[in-house]
């Protein structure tokens, strides 16, 4: 990318503030292109979601199906 500039920031209220190294360079209005490197997602290791991922429980007359079965119905 041609004339890229490359900064970290954090969003407040919904907006990403450009920071005043950069504003100079860029006018009012200025058509300009954001590109937004999302954090990984935290999985979390506690909770009841985390105690059932790690210890399922089974129910009579249901059985597991496999990643392939689920992809095949």
């Amino acid at each position: 990318m041609a004339n890229s500039v490359e900064f970290k920031t954090k969003i407040k209220q919904g907006i990403i503030e450009i920071p005043e190294e950069y504003k100079q360079e860029l006018r009012e209005e200025q058509e300009v292109t954001v590109i937004v490197v999302k954090p990984p997602k935290r999985i979390p290791q506690t909770g009841m979601i985390a105690e059932l991922t790690q210890n399922p429980i089974s129910v009579p007359g249901i059985r597991q199906l496999t990643r392939d079965e689920i992809h095949s119905l």
